[in-house]
Order: C-alpha cells, then sequence, then structure tokens
C-alpha cells in the first residue's frame, strides 16, 4: 500500500461547492502554495473531496437518475457489439475485432468513473481515499488510452483496405491484430505506471479538493506542491509519445486515404470507399475533439464547477455514443444485432407454439 504523502493544513474554500455551474463565485482553479509549506507541521492525506456537480438538493435525484440511464445504455450499447460481432461468423474481421475490442474499452472507461459519481450523489459525500483515488487514476489512464491507441489502429486498418486492398487479408493478419491488441494495452499500462509513479513522488499537496468529479491525473498532478518542474516535464513527455504520435499516425493514414480516392474516377466508387471508414473518422473526431475542448476549456478557466461539467461530454457522453456511430449506419452490424435479437426469441415462440 502506497505512503500517503503530507498535505498543507487544509482550510475549505468558501462557495467552491456552492450552485451549479459557477452560479456562485468559486475560486481560481489554481490556488498557489504557501512558501512556507516545507516548514510546517503537517499532516497525512487519507481521504481527497471530490467536485460535486451540484449541491441543489432539488436536482439529486434528476442527476442520480441521468448518469444511471447514461451508464446502462452505454454499457448495453458496447456489450451488444460484442456479443454482436462474437457471434456473427461475417463480422470475424480485423475491423470488427478492433471495434469489439474498442467497446469493452468504452465499458471499462465510463466504469472507472460514473459508478463511483452515482454513489457519491445518492450518498451525498464526495470523499474518496487515496487508494481508491491513486486506483481510479490508474484504471481511468488504462481505459482512455486504450482508446486512444485502439483508434490508431482502426485508422491503420482502414488505410490497408482502401490504400491496399489486394494485400489486406494478407497485412491484417490474425496474428498482426492479435499483436496490436497487445501492444495497444502494454503502453496503455505502461502510461497508468507512469502517471502513477509521478503522484506517489508528490510529498506535499497544496490542497485535498480535486477540481473534477473523479481523480483526473492531470488535475491531481497540479495539486502538487514539490518537484513541480520534474511534473510539468513528465507531462508533457506522455504528451509528445501518447498524444502527437497517434495523432499523427491517424492523421497520416486519412490522408493517404483522401490521396487514394481521389484517384478513384467514379463518385459512388469514392462514396463506396469512404463510407467504410466514415464511422471511425466520427468518432476520432468525437474522441479528440470533445478531450481537446475540455482540457484546453479547464486550463483557460477558472471555475472548477464548469469545467467537471464539461468533462462529462468526454468521460461520459463519448462513450454513451460509440455504439450509435459504428452501428446506426453499419448494414453488417444492424443485421448482427437483429439475429441476436430477434432470433432467440423466434425460436422461443416455435418452441411454446409447439408444447401448445
Amino acid at each position: 500500500m502506497p505512503v500517503s504523502p503530507a498535505v498543507v493544513p487544509y482550510q475549505k474554500a468558501p462557495s467552491i461547492f456552492m450552485g451549479m455551474l459557477g452560479t456562485e463565485s468559486e475560486p481560481s482553479m489554481g490556488t498557489r502554495c504557501s512558501s512556507s509549506i516545507l516548514a510546517q507541521n503537517v499532516t497525512r492525506v487519507s481521504e481527497f473531496q471530490l467536485l460535486s456537480l451540484s449541491e441543489d438538493p432539488d436536482l439529486q435525484p434528476i442527476l442520480f437518475g441521468l448518469f444511471l440511464s447514461m451508464y446502462l445504455v452505454t454499457v448495453l450499447g458496447n456489450l451488444l457489439i460484442v456479443l454482436a460481432v462474437s457471434s456473427d461468423p461475417h463480422l470475424h474481421t480485423p475491423m470488427y475485432f478492433f471495434l469489439s475490442n474498442l467497446s469493452l474499452a468504452d465499458i471499462g472507461f465510463i466504469s472507472t468513473t460514473v459508478p463511483n459519481m452515482i454513489v457519491n450523489i445518492q450518498s451525498h459525500n464526495e470523499l474518496i481515499s487515496y487508494v481508491g483515488c491513486l486506483t481510479q487514476m490508474s484504471l481511468f489512464a488504462i481505459f482512455i488510452c486504450m482508446d486512444y491507441m485502439l483508434l490508431t489502429v482502426m485508422a491503420y486498418d482502414r488505410f490497408v483496405a482502401i490504400c491496399h486492398p489486394l494485400h489486406y487479408t494478407v497485412i491484417m493478419n490474425p496474428r498482426l491484430c492479435s499483436f496490436s491488441i497487445l501492444v495497444s494495452f502494454l503502453l496503455s499500462l505502461l502510461d497508468s505506471q507512469l502517471h502513477n509513479l509521478m503522484i506517489l513522488q508528490i510529498t506535499n499537496f497544496k490542497n485535498v479538493e480535486i477540481s473534477s468529479f473523479f481523480c483526473d491525473p492531470s488535475v491531481l498532478l497540479n495539486l502538487s506542491c514539490t518537484d513541480i518542474f520534474s511534473n510539468n516535464i513528465g507531462k508533457y513527455f506522455l504528451a509528445a509519445v501518447y498524444g502527437l504520435l497517434p495523432i499523427s499516425g491517424i492523421l497520416f493514414s486519412y490522408y493517404k486515404i483522401m490521396s487514394s480516392l481521389l484517384r478513384i474516377p467514379s463518385l459512388g466508387g469514392k462514396y463506396k470507399a469512404f463510407s467504410t471508414c466514415g464511422s471511425h473518422l466520427a468518432g476520432v473526431c468525437l474522441f479528440l475533439g470533445t478531450g481537446c475542448a475540455v482540457y484546453l476549456g479547464s486550463a483557460a478557466s477558472h471555475y472548477p464547477r464548469k469545467a467537471a461539467v464539461a468533462s462529462v461530454m468526454y468521460t461520459v457522453v463519448t462513450p454513451m455514443l460509440n455504439p450509435f456511430i459504428y452501428s446506426l449506419r453499419n448494414r453488417d452490424i444492424k443485421r448482427a444485432l437483429r439475429r441476436l435479437i430477434f432470433v432467440p426469441m423466434e425460436s422461443d415462440c416455435n418452441v411454446c407454439g409447439k408444447m401448445q
């Protein structure tokens, strides 16, 4: 069990948890460390205070029902895609193999944050233990990085399918597909452990209030009063490796895809080729767009509650919409879902008819 670091003697800032969306005055997200912090007698951190989306008692049942329904829709939708892909032999292709893994990652992604938030809303208690916060942060980093890596691998899959269709089955063989999933998971695990290591190096926190409804790694690092320079170097290094390299791969893949599409003479051929990667492109735009908007907005905003509400789009809405993005315009998925849902019902009806 990790040793809890020290924290400055803590005084709760007034009105930080008052109002919805910053209707009351809220403090800035970046309070400064005291110059005498290292000379003070400090206590041990045993728990953190998460930010609630609202302190209005009338809104608590609404928020509880809203996030519970969004969580159930997300889990059910992604689980249906996994079952549809695994049960239909026609969908045993690299594209749908990666899609089913993306759905599993989305289930893990939303399950690290929303269930804890639902319990906090119901119990009116936003406290989380130090160990629990590190665990949530680690799982969050694994699944969000896994999402990003899988989107990159899926972009490469679409690049091979459109630019090298005759060699698609040779290049995207089962061994390469399995190896891609394994590498994505190991890189995600490494990212999680590097974040964990940086947090464990923090010996003094400026506050125990986390300006988010979950233990966001970037928010936790901003609470550090020691080794700020090394933490910033670590953050920039991880952002460069895990941010710029995957998005460079995605952009390069779509650059090659667009170049190939422009060489197709017929408009119908262009549409047919692009339709195979339209859902993936929409998923990438949703994932990266909401992520960049949240983190750029939180860096510019002085109101933590507004940033926390905005992060709901990134952590809750994105994994909920993914099943709809990948299934609404995909005939293969819709056919497999109908076969998965209605065929067992028809079989039951036939059995009941024979019994009568």
